[in-house]
C-alpha cells in the first residue's frame, strides 16, 4: 500500500496560513512548532537519524499498519509515509497537526490522539475491507470526547482491548517523549496481542534498561516485564545535538520483536513480583517478596535466597507459574 493515500491534497492546504483552535481562540501557526516543556518534546532535526529510526522498523510479523507516536515536527514521518504500511500519526500538540497537515499533506482522517489513551483493538476492528478507516467508527469516537480539540477527523479510540486472535497487527515507532516513555512501553505491552513489532528512540539510560540482561544493576522492572513478551535489541545511540532543543542526555534506539512463545503465567501476578522484587533488589526475595507470598509458601524452585537481578526472565516465570499453583492448591484444600 502506497502511503501517498495519507496525504491531502496540496491544493487544499496552500492557501491556508494557520489554523484556529478548537475554542475560536488564536491561530495555530503551521510553519514553525515549538518545542512545549510540558509536553517533554525534544524534536528530532537530523533527518539521516530518523532515516535509521524508520529503517529498524522490519515488517516482523506481517503487520500493514503502523501508528507513530509523537509526530512532532515531521520529520520521522517523511520517511515512514514512503514505507507499505497504512501510517497513523499520534499527536495531542495543535500546533504539531496544523504543521504536518500544512507541509506534509497528511490526511487529517489518519491523525490520532493520545497514544496512553489509545484502543488499539477498537482501531483495527474498524478498518474498512479496503484497510481504510471506518467513517462510523471515526464518528463515534469523536463523540466520546467532546470536551477535546478536534482537529480534522482526527481519532481518539478510548477503552480496554479485548484480544482478537485475528484482528489486524499494526508496528509502533516513534521518538518517544522522554517524561512518558516508560507509559508508552507499558501500554504496548498492554496491547501486545496486537503489535508485534516497536521501533522507537527513549532516554539512553532507559532504553539500556529495557534490553538488559540479568546479573547487573541496569536489569530491572522494564527489563524482565519487556522481554517476558518481546525480543530486545538495542539499535544505537543518539548525541544531543540533533534535537531542538537539547536535551542533557544521549538517547538510544531499541527494537522489541514479539516472542512467539511469550511467557506463559498470570501477568498480574508476575507484575506484583517483578515490581516487589526490584523495588527492594538489595535484599533477598525471600524479604523482598514478603508482602507478595504466603507465609507457608514452600519455595520448591529455591529462588527465595537470590536477588531479583540474579533471576532470569525465564526464572521469574517460572516462579509466578509455581506460585499461582501453590495458591490455586491451597484453595482447593480448603
Amino acid at each position: 500500500m502506497n502511503n501517498r493515500s495519507n496525504r491531502s491534497s496540496r491544493s487544499s492546504t496552500k492557501s491556508r496560513p494557520g489554523r484556529h483552535s478548537a475554542d475560536g481562540g488564536r491561530a495555530v501557526s503551521v510553519h514553525y512548532v515549538r518545542p512545549k516543556k510540558h509536553l517533554g518534546q525534544h524534536f528530532l532535526t537530523d533527518s539521516g537519524t530518523a532515516a535509521r529510526i524508520a529503517g529498524g522498523l522490519t515488517g516482523f510479523g506481517a503487520y500493514t499498519h503502523l501508528v507513530e507516536v509523537g509526530a512532532g515536527t515531521g520529520i520521522l514521518t517523511r520517511h515512514l509515509l514512503d514505507l507499505p504500511y497504512h501510517l497513523w500519526l499520534s499527536e495531542v500538540d495543535e500546533q504539531s497537526i496544523a504543521h504536518l497537515i500544512h507541509h506534509l499533506q497528511v490526511d487529517s482522517s489518519v491523525i490520532l490522539g493520545d497514544f496512553l489513551r489509545l484502543d488499539l483493538g477498537s482501531l483495527l476492528r474498524s478498518l474498512g475491507p479496503s484497510g481504510g478507516d471506518s467513517a462510523d467508527h471515526r464518528a463515534a469516537a469523536q463523540e466520546e470526547m467532546p470536551e477535546r480539540s478536534r482537529i480534522g477527523a482526527a481519532k481518539d479510540v478510548i477503552g480496554a482491548s479485548t484480544e482478537v486472535p485475528t484482528a489486524p497487527q499494526i508496528g509502533v515507532v516513534g521518538n518517544f517523549p522522554y517524561h512518558i516513555s516508560s507509559q508508552i512501553l507499558f501500554r504496548v505491552l498492554e496491547q501486545k496481542q496486537y503489535i508485534p513489532e516497536m521501533c522507537g528512540m527513549f532516554q539512553r539510560e532507559v532504553a539500556q534498561r529495557i534490553c538488559a540482561p540479568p546479573g547487573n544493576k541496569t536489569y530491572g522492572i522494564l527489563s524482565v516485564l519487556t522481554q517476558a513478551y518481546y525480543q530486545t535489541e538495542y539499535l544505537f545511540t543518539v548525541n544531543e545535538g540533533v534535537f531542538n532543543p537539547p536535551p542533557k542526555v544521549k538517547s538510544g534506539v531499541i527494537r522489541l520483536q514479539r516472542l512467539p512463545q511469550p511467557a506463559d503465567c498470570d501477568e498480574s501476578l508476575l507484575r506484583r513480583l517483578v515490581k516487589a522484587g526490584f523495588n527492594q533488589r538489595r535484599k533477598r526475595l525471600g524479604n523482598a517478596l514478603k508482602t507478595v507470598l504466603p507465609v507457608d509458601y514452600p519455595d520448591a524452585l529455591r529462588l527465595m535466597d537470590l536477588r531479583a537481578e540474579q533471576l532470569s526472565v525465564d526464572l521469574f516465570v517460572a516462579l509466578a507459574r509455581d506460585l499461582a499453583q501453590f495458591i490455586q492448591d491451597s484453595s482447593d484444600n480448603i
